[in-house]
């Protein structure tokens, strides 16, 4: 209609009239578009508003379908679905795992025996000692002594592999000897007791023997020591340093003989060569015996002073067999196997 009557007004009206009529019936289309779109607007609001509703009412139905508990919950549904797909993948790795076994694979790499990768002084002194049999005490000695690799001083070790279990108390071997020719090692003996004490100490040959300066020496973390010896009354004093003197074995333990009211003897014993062993956790003890420079009569010496210890140590309890295996050894040497006369 309004297009009709803009007609009859073009042919009846000016040019100035006509653009007028043009631009009436431009705004009445725009503004019947507007309304149109608002028309639409509205209804994507409602659809919209469905939509929200419909996923609310699907959320609420799907929470519907899971029980509380049991093989219904949801926590167990999911736990399944988790399981059923480590499964697939199990299954597809077995089929890839067949799969490369039945291809043709390359040659195995070539490893060399230990034996071959040790030095060539390790293995000339190895060829020297026969492994088909063990040597009396004294031969296994002099054989150490020979089959040294090392240019310096080395230390004659044993390693005795025991029968008995670490972790009961009495089956856990700890004690202390006296080697009659010493271990070759200069030891720097500390003690921390009454004045009255420290005095005695000096004069048996302490290197450092104070009251209550070597505390202060301790919190700043300073150890010039190798042996610690208390009395029993200045123990608790050590309290608080446990963590720092514990974890390198200078603790002052009733043991090994460093916590004791003869201070003198103490120090005099330490200076001599006295020296602590002990099972470690694999039921082994090691222990050094001297320097190869000692010759074999003062290295058996002190070989047999430990092995008497040592049968002296047996447990009680224990029922099967105390010693298992003895090897002697230097630094950076092969070991050689010692005949086992020590049950």
């Amino acid at each position: 209609m309004a297009k009709d009557e803009a007609k009859n007004l073009e042919k009846t009206a000016t040019p100035e009239e006509n653009a007028t009529v043009e631009d009436v019936v431009i705004s009445e289309e725009s503004v019947a578009a507007s309304k149109e779109n608002a028309v639409a607007s509205k209804e994507d609001v409602a659809a919209s508003k469905e939509n929200a509703v419909a996923s609310k009412e699907d959320a609420v139905a799907s929470e519907e379908k899971f029980a509380k508990s049991g093989k219904k919950s949801k926590k167990h549904i999911e736990e399944v679905k988790a399981e059923e797909e480590r499964q697939a993948r199990k299954a597809e790795k077995a089929e890839k795992d067949a799969e490369a076994a039945g291809k043709p694979k390359g040659e195995a790499p070539k490893v060399r025996p230990l034996i071959e990768r040790r030095g060539k002084k390790y293995q000339e002194a190895h060829k020297q000692i026969d492994r088909t049999k063990t040597y009396t005490l004294k031969d296994a000695i002099d054989l150490a002594i020979k089959t040294n690799p090392t240019k310096f001083d080395a230390t004659l070790e044993a390693h005795v592999r025991l029968g008995v279990d670490p972790r009961q108390a009495d089956q856990n071997i700890r004690t202390t000897i006296v080697l009659p020719n010493g271990n070759g090692k200069t030891v720097r003996v500390a003690v921390f007791a009454p004045l009255d004490e420290v005095k005695k100490a000096k004069a048996a040959g302490a290197d450092i023997a104070e009251d209550e300066e070597f505390l202060k020496q301790l919190e700043k973390g300073t150890i010039n020591f190798d042996v610690l010896i208390s009395t029993p009354q200045y123990m608790p004093k050590l309290g608080k340093f446990a963590r720092l003197l514990g974890p390198k074995g200078l603790m002052p333990n009733p043991k090994a003989g460093t916590v004791t009211t003869d201070v003198e003897k103490a120090v005099k014993e330490a200076k001599a060569g006295k020296v602590e062993y002990r099972v470690d956790k694999q039921s082994i003890v090691h222990i050094g015996l001297g320097k190869t420079s000692f010759g074999a009569d003062k290295l058996l010496e002190n070989a047999t002073t430990f092995f008497d210890s040592l049968k002296n140590q047996k447990p009680a309890s224990l029922k099967g067999q105390y010693v298992k295996s003895v090897f002697l050894t230097t630094t950076m040497g092969p070991s050689i196997p010692v005949e086992n006369l020590y049950n």
